[in-house]
């Protein structure tokens, strides 16, 4: 859950664009009503490609109510279902928000993993289903109730996948004394008690991660959080072993440095894709538009290939694709994104190639094959 307006301003930069158009995009997602941050619990399951997010479905701002979890659904990331809200916080433990988190399947069933907002304490609950679409909360929750030594009260976000042998969790958090950011590893056996093993990987010169995400692809792993250092936010990807409770890091890299995505997931779809889905804010056009403009970006395949990482959209929206666009000029240098009452987004470097998406006042642009992407709201 990305932790408040300041800090996010603060990431997304520039200044408010006054002749935003209140259009609608054709295949970014966003909900018919309500404000929507960060993508929460990606997953496939029974035919559909489920997409949970933060959401005040009676708000097009933020903190006028505790958070829920939006949903909606999909077959082809083109065209969506919006469904009702899966969690709300109608209980005692999470009346304050249901925060970020994610999804897993064990035996048919959906679990969510959230975390659960009460007051300054953030713990770990869940919920789960059977059809997907309606929820029940465990009469347990919640299943990890405090953060432990080597964390702090920013505790949240629970990362659940199974990897070498049984269910992991990782919580996003941070160490005050140490001015670093953590990430804390968790097992279990049966989803529902969880052991603390330590910390999974930190990050110096920084306050607290958050959203992070933590999948097996192929012989590797990818785990990704967003970094909240002293200095400002960064998205970190990084591909690697997981060996005796430890993330090894092979490679690393930031992906998208444009300055419109946050709060990142990573999930693997029936395909053995890793697939990335980001929050694209709308926090600097408010009151410029007639709603919220925050919406999902498309969803972006990773891979790991001559020792590079990349993030490059899927089959599925690429008859979108595109090699220019009325906002993008290229550069003796490399290229500008061109954006109304905002810095223009300037990038020098070789191109070997250039594709975009433009999805109305949207712009994702991906370098050399996604080696480096840019998002953009013009």
């Amino acid at each position: 859950m990305t932790k408040n307006k300041t800090e996010v301003l603060k990431m997304s930069g520039g200044n408010t664009g006054k002749n935003m158009i209140n259009s609608i995009p054709a295949y970014h997602y966003r909900p018919s009503k309500g404000w929507i941050n960060d993508p929460n619990g990606l997953v496939w399951f029974k035919g559909y490609y489920h997409i949970f997010y933060q959401h005040a479905p009676h708000f097009e701002t933020p903190w006028h109510e505790s958070m829920h979890w939006g949903h909606a659904r999909t077959k082809d990331f083109v065209h969506f279902e919006e469904l009702s809200p899966a969690l709300y916080p109608d209980r005692d433990y999470d009346k304050d928000g249901c925060w970020s988190g994610t999804a897993v399947v064990r035996d048919g069933v959906l679990y969510l993993f959230y975390a659960c907002v009460c007051g300054e304490t953030q713990a770990v609950g869940t919920a789960y289903s059977s059809d997907g679409i309606h929820f029940e909360k465990y009469e347990g929750n919640p299943v990890i109730a405090a953060f432990p030594p080597d964390g702090s009260p920013d505790f949240r976000d629970p990362a659940v996948c199974f990897a070498d042998g049984r269910y992991r969790c990782v919580m996003a958090s941070g160490n005050r004394e140490k001015h670093t950011a953590v990430l804390l590893l968790y097992e279990s056996e049966d989803l529902l008690n969880w052991r603390y093993c330590g910390v999974m990987r930190e990050w110096q010169n920084a306050r607290f991660a958050e959203c992070p995400s933590f999948v097996k692809s192929g012989d590797r792993y990818l785990l990704a959080a967003s970094v909240c250092r002293e200095d400002g936010h960064s998205f970190s990807l990084a591909v690697g072993s997981f060996e005796n409770g430890r993330f090894l890091v092979e490679s690393e890299g930031e992906v998208d440095k444009g300055p419109d995505r946050y709060a990142g997931q990573i999930f693997s779809d029936e395909n053995g894709r890793a697939l990335l889905i980001s929050w694209v804010p709308g926090w600097n056009y408010a009151g410029y538009a007639a709603r919220d403009i925050g919406c999902m970006s498309v969803p972006a395949e990773i891979t790991f290939d001559d020792g590079k990482l990349r993030a490059f959209p899927v089959d599925e929206v690429s008859r979108f694709m595109k090699n220019e666009d009325p906002a993008l000029e290229r550069t003796e240098s490399g290229f500008r994104i061109k954006r109304a009452g905002r810095e223009d987004v300037v990038y020098t470097g070789e191109i070997k190639s250039l594709h975009c998406l433009r999805d109305e006042y949207i712009l994702e642009v991906f370098v050399n094959g996604g080696e480096e992407v840019y998002t953009a709201l013009l």
